[in-house]
């Protein structure tokens, strides 16, 4: 950070993002002076205002004055008009990976990357490290249920961060330890539709961790091993496979909570755990976290307690009690966008509460995702009982002459779905989940974009 010390003044554009928002905490906690701007304004960016921050609703050239340094997200636009002004002024503008990359510095730090679990992983990594009583700095892409924050600054010597490959930009990041939880064909518009260059991109970020550092990655993933034998890293490996440093047995899933076992090879030994979430997925993602802790010589008693303790992430698998029309419902908010993510979600909704009927509100994430993927989307979303879809979240994206909410409705009714509607936005969900409630027990909110705000109206009433 002694080179950062000279940058005083920073601005971030786009700063109501979950990665943005998490770093400029963290330097606002260091004393720095942060501003920044967003089209949309939310409660994090209200809190981050009352703790000093100077936050902007919308962008313009005169928001940029007296600063020194901007840090611009990925969904900003070149032609955005604080861009241009700092192409004027001369002032030097960075993504935000490469600011965390320089926050990094001084630190023993720890980068999660992979195409799903990442900020589950990198909260249980946090949580561990916290009950360890290492007082790690974290910077997380969601909101931590059990602090009500998405990032800190800590007193020790760690920082535990998210490294996303959406943009590529992770390759600015120099770990000195790196967590590989998957690899899948996510973000690909980035590179080139061209699923070699986005394992092109992970060997090069795996490329930066330090001669000292050490990969802790999932064996039992096709693709991630793939970019393992192109890497000279020291290699840590958990997974059921038996050949994994750290292999997961016995896992038992009841009324979701999970138990299940980790064998250490290395040392001949055996730990038991229970994890309070449901899912084979976050057995994974908990053992990402608990090889790193066991790696880091920290006491099985502490992981243990972390691993039970941890209560999820905002926007994951996130549980709410609410009445429809004096009927007590289960509404779970998840941000998964991805088929596979909305299969582990359906598949873990299922494992919690067997026999109960489910209605998924879905609004799918950007055109090309939707385009790239869409039959994997029509099979996972049959699995609902009653499904809603709303239009897609363009995410800033044009639209893609027969990519549409109707045509996937259309798809879907075609493969015999009985109960599946397209409602162009949310204003008339709340009527319709009224009139909708006898055929479901469960109520959920599936998506990145703008579906929060329905989750919202539904807790709201």
């Amino acid at each position: 950070m002694k080179k950062l010390e000279k940058v005083k003044n920073i601005h971030f554009v786009g700063i109501g993002g979950a990665g943005m928002i998490g770093i400029a905490r963290v330097l606002l906690q260091k004393g720095y002076s942060i501003s920044g701007s967003d089209i949309n304004f939310s409660e994090e960016l209200e809190k981050i205002a009352k703790d000093g921050a100077v936050v902007f609703h919308g962008h313009c050239k005169e928001n940029i004055d007296g600063a020194d340094l901007l840090v611009v997200s990925s969904a900003i636009e070149a032609d955005n008009p604080e861009l241009i002004a700092a192409k004027n002024k001369s002032i030097t503008v960075i993504p935000r990976a490469e600011m965390l990359g320089s926050l990094m510095i001084g630190y023993e730090s720890i980068a999660i990357a992979g195409s799903h679990g990442k900020t589950t992983t990198t909260s249980m990594i946090a949580k561990i490290f916290d009950v360890a009583d290492l007082s790690p700095t974290y910077v997380v892409g969601g909101k931590v249920l059990s602090t009500n924050e998405n990032s800190d600054l800590g007193k020790g010597k760690y920082l535990i961060a998210e490294a996303d490959e959406s943009d590529g930009t992770f390759i600015h990041l120099q770990p000195d330890v790196a967590v590989l939880t998957n690899i899948d064909n996510d973000h690909l518009v980035h590179y080139n539709n061209i699923f070699e260059n986005l394992l092109d991109s992970f060997v090069t970020f795996l490329e930066n961790i330090p001669f000292w550092g050490y990969v802790v990655m999932n064996g039992d993933d096709s693709d991630v091993l793939k970019v393992s034998k192109r890497i000279a890293r020291k290699m840590i490996t958990f997974g059921e496979k038996t050949d994994c440093n750290y292999v997961i047995r016995n896992i038992e899933s009841k009324g979701g909570s999970q138990n299940f076992t980790i064998y250490d090879s290395k040392n001949n030994s055996k730990y038991d755990f229970l994890l309070n979430l449901p899912g084979k997925h976050n057995v994974f993602n908990a053992s990402a976290a608990i090889s790193v802790a066991l790696e880091e010589q920290i006491g099985i008693e502490k992981i243990r307690k972390a691993i039970s303790d941890f209560s999820g992430v905002g926007r994951r698998y996130e549980k709410h009690k609410v009445n429809i029309e004096s009927k007590k419902i289960t509404l779970i908010d998840d941000y998964g966008h991805h088929p596979i993510e909305i299969r582990c979600n359906l598949n873990g909704i299922k494992e919690e509460y067997p026999n109960k009927k489910i209605c998924m509100i879905f609004q799918p994430h950007r055109y090309t995702r939707t385009a790239q993927l869409f039959d994997d989307f029509v099979n996972v979303l049959m699995m609902a009982d009653c499904l809603i879809l709303l239009d897609i979240y363009s995410a800033s994206e044009k639209p893609i002459k027969d990519i549409s909410s109707k045509r996937i409705v259309e798809s879907i009714i075609k493969k015999g779905h009985k109960d599946v509607t397209h409602l162009k936005d949310g204003d008339d969900i709340i009527d319709f989940i009224k009139l909708k409630k006898d055929s479901y027990d469960i109520l959920v909110t599936q998506g990145a974009g703008s579906i929060s705000k329905v989750c919202e109206s539904i807790k709201n009433g």
